[in-house]
């Protein structure tokens, strides 16, 4: 009886050592990485396509004005992006992970919680465009601060305005260890600065 207890303790010592290995690694050289804003592409705002961020044209403008000023009166208004970032892996070994869960504030206004299921792996000194996909509903942004302060940020966001703001996302690791999908225990913070003179 005491052999078995000492053989799947052993079992239970190693897959925990194997896990909190694995999750250091991956977290680490993550957190060792270098992270730069890319561009905005694939913005869509109340069903209007409006392209990328660099593009936007002014014929858009309008459109996107009117939507953002009526936010008081509109049940819902959805807007999804793709924010890419350069992410840059200067370790001796390749970085990766299964998923990603993600939490972004613009000048401090929480805007989005999300997750992405899709597999980064970065090679040892290689940088990759990794495309984070954005959805959230203004409407209840607007709801949570004000319809003016949301207006402002968003237009600065998009590029509208040449106001600066400043993007923060905190970022966890997801990867796979089994069968079981784990979640790193500690934020990956990033942050960058959009509009102004950058």
């Amino acid at each position: 009886m005491k052999k078995i207890i000492l053989i799947i303790s052993a079992a239970l010592l190693f897959n925990g050592c194997y896990i909190v290995n694995r999750l250091g690694g991956t977290y680490y050289r993550f957190t060792q990485s270098e992270y730069r804003y890319h561009s905005l592409e694939n913005i869509q705002l109340a069903g209007i396509s409006l392209g990328n961020a660099s593009s936007i044209s002014v014929s858009k403008l309008a459109s996107i004005a009117t939507v953002l000023a009526g936010g008081s009166t509109l049940q819902n208004i959805p807007f999804s992006m793709t924010l890419n970032m350069d992410v840059t892996n200067p370790n001796k070994s390749a970085a990766f992970l299964e998923a990603l869960d993600y939490a972004i504030r613009v000048n401090e206004m929480e805007f989005v919680e999300g997750k992405m299921d899709t597999l980064i792996h970065i090679e040892a000194g290689e940088t990759k465009v990794v495309p984070i996909p954005i959805s959230v509903d203004l409407k209840k942004v607007i709801n949570r601060y004000t319809q003016q302060r949301v207006t402002s940020e968003m237009s600065a966001f998009l590029g509208i305005t040449p106001n600066e703001i400043s993007v923060t996302m905190e970022l966890w690791p997801k990867f796979t260890v089994g069968n079981t999908l784990i979640k790193s225990p500690a934020v990956i913070p990033v942050t960058f600065n959009l509009g102004g003179d950058n």
